[in-house]
């Protein structure tokens, strides 16, 4: 480590957020621009290049954190961003989506703040691309093999990636007219601005890999005629069933679930629609689930106009701190955590009078109730024990113009013919069944992402597409180099 004292000697700094009444107005990053890089190279230094590095275990990708923050303390950020790119295609997705398993896992957290570790990967993919350290890497011959990839989300693109590196000729395939899948149309602006996504496929599309827009495999062009064509095939379609909620008053008009709402707000960013069909604006927003899609869901509708937005989450509050008893280091815990948008609705006040905070812990939907018109105008609830049991005299009503289900995902949607087409069995819980080497048990065909794993992060879904590349490569090949955290610019193009 570049500073063997850099731990004690300084604080935790992360990249710090712009105003609320600035960034609300807006549909930019929440981040103060060019604010990042000053601050990295000592945050990179209180890394103390632990000898066993448990932040490289609770990362799915198996970073070489210490390696990179110790580049990055060093300004040696050409090597870093090398040692990055060894184990991770997208450090710019992961450094803004990904919660940071990693830093629940730093051994300096038994004690102290955990190293930025997610701001020194962002930081490092950000000089990259301005340094020119990222350009494209086509192979130098090609194999011959084709692969069809369906599905454009991080793990189909990963495993794309790798694909087209290792020589093979790959098409990607995407029922949406552009390509991303959940970082295109599920990730809000504010999170993520899609140039972020635009330059790495542009980068993709150098290198070699195809992408075909607008076409549902099962539906447009059946699944069987493409695994006649591709000499391989990888499913990476997500996880798209969403959970429903079964109460009174769910056919009321103004009811919707949250990946109905997100894609058209980010279809108004852009430049499809003047105006979302789904607009909050003057609103009373009701978001239905605690997790992450119900945060980006709160966000766009305070950017909206909303009048007011109230999260349900059925969980009781978490605590401010680790309990070391029920989540001890290095697993990650369940905190609670005031994310942008949440910070948002608060100071902004478009959470209810009575709350600081736009979530109501402990909170389950009992019925939806509307207007002689049939459009709902109010949810009830009633607080909940751990056991999810109803508490008695503590009901009561929201006003709901607006009321976004955002209740997770089940599993890949069966609805395009693709999963019975190609013969694929499933798992109880909805997802692709498959083997230990990503094989569906339908010679040719893999899966991979959500769509066989579940709901996960995204970072899972990296890690699985650069997983399931390499498990395609060995049954193409014989053999192959994906599986091993060597950096793309720096291996020998003869592999």
């Amino acid at each position: 480590m570049a500073d063997p004292k850099g731990f004690m000697t300084t604080q935790r700094e992360e990249w710090p957020r712009r105003s609320v009444e600035e960034r609300a107005r807006d549909w930019a990053e929440v981040y103060v621009p060019g604010a990042l890089l000053p601050i990295i190279g000592a945050q990179a230094d209180r890394c103390m290049d632990c000898g066993v590095p448990f932040c490289h275990e609770a990362c799915p990708l198996g970073n070489l954190i210490p390696e990179w923050n110790d580049l990055v303390a060093r300004a040696d950020w050409r090597a870093a961003s090398d040692r990055l790119h060894a184990t991770n295609n997208f450090p710019e997705f992961t450094g803004r989506l990904c919660p940071a398993p990693c830093e629940a896992g730093c051994v300096l957290a038994i004690n102290q703040p955990a190293v930025t570790i997610k701001n020194v990967e962002c930081a490092i993919a950000e000089r990259a691309w301005e340094e020119g350290f990222v350009p494209p890497r086509p192979p130098e011959r090609l194999s011959g093999k084709t692969v069809a990839v369906i599905g454009s989300g991080p793990a189909g693109l990963a495993a794309a990636q790798q694909l087209t590196r290792a020589g093979h000729t790959v098409a990607v395939y995407e029922k949406d007219d552009r390509i991303g899948g959940l970082m295109r149309y599920g990730i809000p602006e504010f999170k993520m601005e899609k140039r972020q996504l635009e330059r790495r496929l542009e980068q993709m599309e150098a290198e070699g890999t195809r992408f075909r827009t607008s076409v549902t495999v099962g539906r447009d062009v059946p699944a069987t005629e493409l695994r006649a064509r591709y000499d391989a095939v990888v499913v990476a379609t997500g996880a798209t069933a969403w959970r429903e909620l079964a109460v009174p008053g769910r056919e009321l008009a103004g009811i919707h679930q949250a990946m109905e709402y997100l894609p058209l707000a980010n279809k108004v960013r852009e430049g499809d629609l003047a105006v979302s069909p789904l607009s909050a604006e003057g609103r009373h927003v009701v978001i239905v689930g605690g997790g992450d899609t119900g945060a980006d869901c709160l966000g766009t509708a305070v950017r909206e106009g909303a009048a007011s937005v109230t999260q349900l989450d059925i969980y009781a509050q978490p605590p401010g701190a680790r309990d070391e008893d029920a989540e001890p280091w290095p697993t990650y815990p369940k905190l609670y955590r005031l994310s942008a948008a949440h910070e948002e609705a608060r100071e902004l006040r478009t959470a209810p009078a009575a709350d600081a905070d736009a979530r109501l812990f402990a909170a389950s939907t009992l019925r939806f109730t509307g207007d002689a018109e049939g459009h709902v105008r109010s949810l009830h609830l009633v607080e909940v024990d751990e056991r999810r049991s109803p508490l008695p005299g503590t009901g009561r009503t929201l006003p709901a113009d607006l009321v976004l289900l955002a209740l997770g995902f089940s599993g890949p949607d069966r609805g395009d013919g693709l999963i019975d087409q190609l013969g694929l069995r499933t798992e109880p819980r909805g997802t692709l069944a498959r083997d230990g080497d990503f094989g569906t048990g339908v010679p040719g065909v893999f899966a991979a992402g959500d769509a066989a794993r579940g709901q996960s992060l995204i970072v899972w879904a990296i890690a699985e597409g650069r997983s399931v590349a390499a498990a395609v490569d060995r049954y193409l090949t014989g053999g192959s180099w994906l599986s091993a955290p060597i950096s793309p610019y720096d291996r020998p193009m003869t592999a």
